[in-house]
């Protein structure tokens, strides 16, 4: 089974690395919402409907930087108040 072969492949590569798959108990998904939520918008706003044909490894990596900037700077959020993830941090005195 294909699906059986990747996941003990992925499990040994982190545990080989020490890596932890998950903070979360099997199973509770409310722990790994804001995640789940942050990749699909990644996947929805940066990853889906482009052309990537071409694109080096380089190139991908500079323009995934430049949308995490973004985000954290300038793209605004309605739960926060409508300010970006660093203006609201600031606004608490975090940042």
């Amino acid at each position: 089974m294909v699906v059986f072969t990747v996941a003990l492949t992925w499990i040994g590569i982190c545990e080989e690395n020490g890596l932890v798959r998950s903070m979360s108990a099997k199973g509770c998904s409310p722990d790994n919402s804001a995640c789940e939520g942050f990749f699909g918008r990644l996947k929805n706003e940066f990853f889906h409907y482009r052309d990537w044909e071409g694109v080096t490894a380089e190139e991908f990596m500079g323009r995934l930087e430049a949308y995490l900037v973004y985000y954290r700077e300038e793209r605004i959020k309605k739960s926060l108040g409508w300010l970006s993830p660093m203006e609201y941090r600031r606004k608490l005195g975090y940042a």
